[in-house]
């Protein structure tokens, strides 16, 4: 993009591939995937770059070289990525070498691309944000989403307890088939969780829209973890209102805070790769769109109808 704005913004351009620096890989991409920060930083809001940019946190391919003392990776491996700065709606991009996790054998390209970000996160909300446990409530909003379906399907093997959120029926259903044992709509989870004694955790990726009826569906000393604002930020909040609704605490991570080390990225990764070879983590991609089409791809994830992963082939 040479200016931020709308989907229009996004044009194709030939470049060339640079050498990779010190401690930096080249990867020569299969995969990209799609997430809603790439919106964010294509209009110049949340984590925005300066244009001229390419834009592109995530993606899977295969390594082309090498740069400068970078050891344990080999030629020809194939590596995936999540956290990095921007580059991945690219045939080829040079990623530190920190950031990349080994891609084992059982687990295709699409499969890896479409967990480095999202079920990352997924697997920082529900084993570190608050690691949940038997008999915790947890409101998990847009489940039927990337982050979502993956969050409660890792939620559900901790033996709590998932109230779903999403914006349709089918929605819904999809949740409950992934292991949600209550759904609801964005007007009334609140209700729902209150039902049930208060949820312990609010897993919110929604941000304005959800937000303060997420802090009403908490139990005493419970957690709103807001993660996300795909329907835009939140309000200030007035720390008296955590008070007032039952010394609430309020966090707001982001993968980066959990992937702090190369050890924590492949650890995360690694766990998610493992589950994923098992049969115990269904990863659902929703729609591949060729690099051409890629203004196409960001009005289609801006939509929110999305059913799982959205991937750029390359």
């Amino acid at each position: 993009m040479e200016q931020n704005g709308g989907p229009e913004v996004l044009k194709m351009q030939d470049a060339p591939v640079l050498a990779p620096a010190a401690g930096e890989v080249q990867v020569r991409l299969r995969y990209a995937g799609l997430n809603f920060i790439d919106v964010y930083q294509r209009q110049g809001a949340r984590q925005a770059t300066e244009p001229p940019a390419v834009l592109g946190k995530e993606g899977v391919g295969t390594v082309t070289a090498l740069g400068e003392g970078v050891s344990g990776l080999d030629l020809g491996a194939r590596v995936a990525f999540g956290t990095a700065l921007r580059g991945a709606y690219a045939e080829s991009v040079n990623v530190p070498a920190h950031m990349l996790a080994p891609v084992p054998d059982g687990v295709s390209d699409e499969q890896a691309a479409a967990v480095m970000l999202q079920g990352m996160t997924a697997h920082y909300l529900a084993y570190s944000a608050f690691p949940l446990s038997a008999g915790d409530l947890a409101v998990v909003h847009a489940a039927a989403g990337g982050v979502g379906g993956l969050l409660v399907q890792l939620a559900g093997r901790t033996g709590a307890t998932v109230l779903a959120t999403a914006g349709s029926a089918e929605k819904l259903e999809l949740a409950r088939d992934l292991g949600a044992q209550l759904s609801a709509g964005y007007d009334d989870f609140a209700s729902l969780a209150r039902e049930h004694g208060g949820a312990n955790v609010v897993y919110d990726g929604v941000g304005r829209s959800t937000f303060a009826s997420g802090l009403s569906a908490l139990r005493v000393r419970g957690l709103m973890c807001l993660y996300g604002a795909a329907s835009g930020p939140v309000d200030p909040v007035d720390p008296q209102q955590l008070n007032t609704l039952g010394g609430l605490y309020l966090t707001r991570p982001s993968l980066v805070h959990y992937t702090q080390t190369v050890s924590e990225l492949r650890w995360r990764a690694g766990e998610l790769f493992d589950l994923i070879r098992s049969g115990d983590l269904q990863v659902r991609v929703d729609r591949v769109f060729p690099l051409e089409e890629i203004q196409d791809a960001h009005r289609y994830i801006e939509g929110r109808q999305t059913l799982g992963k959205v991937l750029l082939s390359l």
